[in-house]
């Protein structure tokens, strides 16, 4: 994990805090080639410089967010009516800890590394 993205996460109330490092373990072990970083004063995570997920805090939770995901087959399956801005792909809201796995994967075919 980052140093800043590590301190991104310590700022955050213990709950959140919780969230935050699983959130960068697992995404940092799905996507090992991915370069991570705050960016934009969030935790982001880039392939050959463009962002592919990331997440921050919101007061209604934890935001997770991802770039490339338009039209994640995960997303479908766990019913989630996520719509973001189109030129920015997918958002929601961090609350399906088994999905996240399956999340991240999706956004290496669609944006290698």
């Amino acid at each position: 994990m980052h140093k800043d993205t590590r301190a991104y996460n310590n700022k955050q109330a213990a709950s959140d805090k919780t969230i935050c490092n699983l959130l960068a373990i697992e995404i940092s072990e799905q996507l090992p080639e991915a370069e991570n970083k705050v960016w934009h004063a969030h935790p982001v995570w880039f392939f050959e410089g463009n962002p592919i997920v990331g997440y921050s805090k919101l007061k209604a939770g934890i935001r997770l967010m991802f770039w490339s995901g338009a039209s994640f087959d995960e997303l479908a399956a766990i019913g989630t009516e996520a719509e973001g801005l189109k030129r920015y792909g997918r958002l929601m809201f961090y609350s399906q800890p088994s999905a996240l796995p399956g999340m991240i994967r999706e956004t290496t075919p669609i944006q290698p590394p």
